[in-house]
């Protein structure tokens, strides 16, 4: 791999891996903090995810304009085979750690959702147990339970 362009695309295959490790280890971290019920964490690994999440795809918009320059119709893993077949480990790795990055933030929503629902499920009871207590007194303050049975003298 002499030609410089070749090594050009090394090293940003090489920064979008270390991105992508950056990136796992924020979702692992998300992943551990949804666990404990860490919200202060969540707070802070929002913002760094963010910004993570964006220089991926910087990285990412970067090497397909590469391509787009360097080759006209051909992919990432063609255009490594054809002119830069040393690039082929990091891509490899690439490809495995953004699948990786995808299962993991796949999982994290998954967690989110049913964090959600469960929220929703205890605001939905609260709701309701209020809305009984509410009925329990009239405008003029007296208490107003309802009757069961019958009325004393009747029937």
């Amino acid at each position: 791999m002499t030609d410089p362009a070749s090594a050009d695309f090394q090293t940003q295959l090489n920064n979008e891996r270390d991105a992508l490790r950056a990136f796992i280890a924020l979702l692992e971290k998300e992943q551990q903090a949804l666990l404990q019920q860490d919200n202060d964490q969540l707070l802070a690994l929002a913002e760094a995810k963010t910004q993570t999440a964006n220089k991926l795809a910087l990285i990412a918009n970067t090497r397909r304009q590469f391509l787009n320059t360097h080759s006209a119709n051909l992919d990432t893993a063609a255009w490594i085979q054809k002119y830069a077949p040393a690039c082929q480990t990091v891509w490899d790795a690439v490809r495995k750690l953004a699948e990786q990055a995808h299962h993991l933030n796949q999982t994290n929503g998954e967690v989110i959702q049913l964090k959600l629902r469960s929220n929703q499920q205890a605001l939905n009871t609260l709701l309701g147990a209020t809305q009984s207590a509410a009925g329990l007194y009239g405008r003029d303050g007296q208490p107003n339970i309802p009757v069961m049975g019958r009325i004393l003298g009747s029937g």
